[in-house]
C-alpha cells in the first residue's frame, strides 16, 4: 500500500510525499511521484504518525463499568491514536505485581483496536517488584505524592519515593509522579469557604505550590539517584521553572502537560459542573498562557484520559468537592490541541511531535511507534485540519458521554486511521475486527 498526499507530516516538515507500507511497516517516505503499487490518494489531507497517548486510564479489569478495553481503544481510533498506555491504578488489582500485569495482558485479548503497553505502579513496599515487571514487559512505572483516589494504590513519601528511584537507577525505566504534596494541600483546605458546588473552592484546594513543591522534591530526588523521572499532566506553569533548572543540572526530569489545561481556564469553568473536574485542577487563564508560551519545556501532550460512571460525577446533585476527579478526552485529543495551537500560530510539527515520538519516546517505544520513518510500525492517521466539527454525545466513542466538550467546535477531523498498515477507523466508524496487540517494552 502506497498512501499518497499534498501534506505529508514527518518530523519536521509537511511536503507533498508518499509513505510506503509492506508488512504493517513503513518501508519508506518517497517523493510524491512515486507510485509503483497499490496508491491510496489522501489528497490535500493530512498524513501523519498516528498518536501515542501515554497517559490513559482504561480501569479493565475489576472497573469496567467505567471504561474497558473494547470502548477506550475504538475512541482512540477514532481520535487517530493508534498506541495507548495504560495506567496501573483504577483496574482491580492494581498492576503492582507480576500477576496483576499477566491480568490486564489477559483481560485486553481480543479487544483492543488499537495498540497497547502497560505502565506498572509504584507503591509503598514493592519497589522489590520492579525488576520483575520490566522483565514481564511494563513501560516505566507511576507513583502518586498525595492520595490517589482509590484505597487499593497508595502514594509514596519522601523515602519512597527515594526507594523507588533507587531501584531503577540502572534502568532506563521512568518513574512518572503525580506530583502533588499532601501539607500544601492540606493547608490550603483548612482555609476554605463556600459549598461543595464552588469550582473556586475546589481550585483553591489545590494550590500551585503543592505541585510546584512536589516537582521540586521530583527534581532532588532524581539528581541524588541518576534514575529518569517525568512529570505527569502538569497544570501548574511555576513548575516549568523547575523543570529549566533541573534540565540545565543535567538532572533527567521531563514532563507532559494535557489538553484540558491548554484548552480550558478556571474564569470559564462554571460552579457544579463536576465534567471539569480533574487532579491538578484546571487553572487561571494566565497560567494557562504561560503553559503555551514555554511549551518548548514539555517532552508530552497526554488525554489522561480517566472516566468514571456519570453517578461518579455526581452532575445531578453539582457536587464538585466529592465527585470523581477525572476528565474524558482520549478520542479529541488531537483536535482540541490542534483547535487552541492554531489559534496561536503555533505549527502543527510543534504539537504533533508532543503527541508521536516525545510520548513513544518516554513509554520506551520509541524504536517502533511515533514516527513516519523506515522501519517503524505503520501506525498512521489521515486527518483534515481545517474542518471542523462540534462534539455531540452521538459520536462519542467512550463508554460514557461525559465530558466537557459536549457542545465544543473542534478543528480537525479524522478520516482515516491505520494500525501496523491495518485500517481500523475510516469515515466515522470503526473498520474490521480488532487488531490491536500489547505492546512490551
Amino acid at each position: 500500500m502506497i498512501l499518497r498526499s499534498l501534506n505529508v507530516l514527518t518530523d519536521t516538515e509537511t511536503a507533498s510525499a508518499t509513505v510506503h507500507v509492506k508488512n504493517g511497516r513503513i518501508e519508506r517516505v518517497g517523493s510524491y511521484d512515486e507510485t509503483d503499487g497499490e496508491v491510496v490518494d489522501c489528497g490535500a489531507l493530512t498524513v501523519m504518525a498516528g498518536l501515542v497517548d501515554s497517559h490513559v486510564h482504561v480501569n479493565e479489569p475489576g472497573r469496567t463499568e467505567w471504561e474497558g478495553f473494547e470502548t477506550a481503544t475504538r475512541a482512540a481510533a477514532a481520535g487517530g491514536v493508534t498506541t495507548i498506555v495504560d495506567m496501573p491504578l483504577n483496574s482491580i488489582p492494581p498492576v503492582t505485581t507480576v500477576g496483576a500485569v499477566r491480568a490486564k495482558v489477559a483481560a485486553m485479548r481480543g479487544k483492543c483496536r488499537v495498540d497497547v503497553a502497560l505502565w506498572g505502579g509504584a507503591v509503598p513496599g514493592n519497589a522489590g517488584e520492579f525488576a520483575a515487571m520490566l522483565d514481564e514487559g511494563v513501560a516505566g512505572f507511576k507513583c502518586f505524592l498525595v492520595d490517589s483516589g482509590v484505597p487499593e494504590f497508595g502514594h509514596l513519601d519522601a523515602r519512597g519515593l527515594a526507594e523507588a528511584m533507587d531501584a531503577l537507577r540502572r534502568t532506563d525505566a521512568p518513574l512518572i509522579v503525580h506530583a502533588e504534596l499532601p501539607g500544601p494541600i492540606d493547608a490550603a483546605r483548612a482555609a476554605l469557604f463556600g459549598d461543595a458546588g464552588s469550582y473556586r473552592r475546589y481550585l483553591a484546594s489545590r494550590p500551585p505550590a503543592a505541585e510546584d513543591e512536589a516537582i521540586a522534591l521530583v527534581a532532588e530526588t532524581a539528581r541524588r539517584s541518576g534514575a529518569r523521572a517525568h512529570i505527569v499532566h502538569l497544570s501548574s506553569a511555576g513548575g516549568l521553572e523547575i523543570l529549566e533548572r533541573a534540565r540545565d543540572a543535567r538532572v533527567a526530569l521531563t514532563a507532559e502537560t494535557t489538553p484540558h489545561y491548554l484548552y480550558f481556564d478556571a474564569e470559564h469553568v462554571p460552579d457544579g459542573a463536576t465534567e471539569f473536574k480533574c487532579a491538578p485542577p484546571i487553572r487561571e487563564h494566565a497560567n494557562r498562557e504561560r503553559l503555551w508560551k514555554r511549551l518548548g519545556e514539555l517532552i508530552a501532550i497526554v488525554s489522561d484520559h480517566s472516566p468514571c460512571t456519570p453517578e461518579l460525577k455526581k452532575m445531578a446533585e453539582g457536587d464538585v468537592e466529592h465527585a470523581w476527579g477525572g476528565i474524558a478526552s482520549l478520542q479529541f485529543a488531537l483536535p482540541i490541541v490542534w483547535t487552541e495551537a492554531k489559534r496561536r500560530g503555533v505549527p502543527l510539527a510543534a504539537i504533533a511531535r508532543r503527541m508521536t515520538q516525545g510520548t513513544a519516546e518516554l513509554a520506551g517505544l520509541g524504536a517502533r511507534k511515533g514516527r513516519l520513518a523506515s522501519g517503524y510500525d505503520a501506525d498512521i492517521v489521515v486527518w483534515d485540519p481545517n474542518a471542523t466539527f462540534t462534539v455531540t454525545p452521538d459520536i462519542v466513542q467512550h463508554r460514557h458521554k461525559v465530558t466537557p466538550y459536549l457542545g465544543r467546535t473542534l478543528h480537525g477531523v479524522v478520516k482515516t486511521t491505520y494500525v501496523r498498515g491495518q485500517k481500523v477507523w475510516d469515515d466515522g466508524r470503526a473498520i474490521g475486527d480488532p487488531v490491536g496487540e500489547w505492546i512490551r517494552r
